[in-house]
């Protein structure tokens, strides 16, 4: 078993350790793994021809030289062969964590891999594909069953932010999601969460009831207001680990459906400024935290939409703001990777709220999504598309985008 995984308290004195990255060329073959890594998929390469699965990722087939290699779902089963433990690296990211356990694995599919291994793992393990503080791919061997103890392992969470024992900002307490999200990070046994709320002067239907969370710290956080967000950041930038951006702006809304652009200014200001204010203020203090052991900073969720990749006319201006919005989070990801701050994205379908109460079923609760959440950050997924119509629209988007804007038009 591994030691608890309770932070100690930082000595103030002491220099803060500058982040460091695992070793991140990989070939563009390889990109193919690092894709499907990022959805949380386990996907090799495998030879159209004869069958043969692949790995290492490459040009051509190692069988029979075939150059159709189709990246295609595998088994996550293997059996571990050998194992070793790391006690010495030249690599200044493996140097700073040693010890460092590997494996060599054979996969159920037929390759054998080496394997960054769980101090649980036995001679039956699961192998996935996770990404790690570079952003790139790698295989890591976890128990074949499931303990309670997953998130103990000192390697494990290298590779993800699970919240458990981690300090937690959730934008807006006030919406149905925003709670949802709290309650889900409490039960997560995020260690505590800071839950910001416009408008402090009125209190908002729930705000009894978040209160009682052991957890929970209730904070005045406007992300319209530069000044409160400069402020609130000031006060606990140093201390976040996850931030979950999910304050959001809501109409329904085309060009030609109201006279002015008062309402696409005001998703504008909240949709996308509002994400520029907080990674302005917040950014840099979990940048420089990348590597604070296991105080570190980890991860930042943005609440999107699937919108945001097509527009979807009836919440047109909603839909642009959230492909702004998008955009930016790309530029957010750009800049936390090299520090190890892993940006996740979330692109639900339409929300059970009440500025889709017009649309059809199928869509998401608040507490399924902040369930999505949260099993990403475990994870260490970087795109997450939760309900059925995100997972249609992805699939439509991916085929043929120019058909699914047609569509959608329609």
């Amino acid at each position: 078993m591994s030691e608890p995984i309770r932070a100690k308290r930082k000595n103030p004195v002491l220099r803060t350790r500058l982040p460091t990255l695992p070793p991140a060329a990989r070939s563009r073959a390889a990109l193919g793994l690092t894709a499907a890594a990022a959805l949380g998929r386990f996907e090799l390469q495998q030879c159209r021809d004869c069958g043969a699965v692949q790995y290492p990722p490459r040009e051509a087939c190692q069988k029979c030289l075939s150059i159709l290699l189709d990246w295609k779902p595998q088994p996550e089963g293997g059996e571990l062969l050998a194992q070793t433990v790391l006690h010495h690296s030249n690599d200044l990211f493996f140097r700073e964590r040693l010890p460092w356990r590997l494996g060599l694995v054979r996969l159920d599919c037929g390759p054998i891999v080496v394997a960054h291994l769980h101090e649980s793992a036995t001679q039956r393990v699961r192998v996935r594909a996770a990404l790690d503080r570079a952003g790139q791919a790698v295989i890591a061997a976890l128990p074949d069953k499931e303990g309670s103890d997953m998130a103990d392992d000192r390697q494990l969470r290298e590779f993800t932010c699970d919240p458990k024992q981690r300090k937690v900002l959730v934008s807006d307490g006030k919406t149905a999601l925003g709670q949802a999200l709290v309650k889900e990070m409490a039960s997560a046994k995020a260690e505590l969460i800071w839950v910001g709320y416009a408008e402090p002067w009125k209190k908002f239907a729930g705000f009894d009831e978040l209160a009682q969370i052991p957890q929970v710290t209730l904070v005045p956080l406007d992300v319209t207001d530069s000044k409160n967000v400069r402020e609130l950041a000031a006060e606990i930038a140093g201390k976040v680990d996850i931030v979950v951006n999910n304050a959001e702006h809501h109409r329904t809304a085309g060009i030609s459906a109201r006279q002015g652009v008062e309402t696409a200014r005001a998703e504008m200001d909240v949709n996308y400024f509002g994400l520029l204010r907080l990674a302005q203020e917040f950014g840099p203090a979990m940048r420089s935290r990348g590597a604070d052991g296991r105080a570190s900073a980890v991860a930042w969720v943005n609440v999107l939409s699937i919108y945001a990749l097509a527009n979807f006319p009836p919440h047109g201006t909603f839909s642009a703001s959230k492909a702004a919005a998008h955009s930016l989070a790309q530029c957010l990801r750009a800049e936390m990777r090299p520090a190890g701050v892993r940006v996740v994205n979330v692109f639900p379908g339409p929300i059970d709220d009440e500025w889709s109460q017009l649309l059809p079923p199928p869509k998401v609760a608040p507490a399924a999504l902040a369930r999505a959440v949260v099993s990403a950050l475990r994870d260490g997924v970087e795109d997450v598309y939760p309900g059925d119509v995100a997972q249609e629209w992805l699939a439509r988007w991916r085929d043929n985008p120019k058909a699914l804007e047609r569509e959608l038009s329609a």
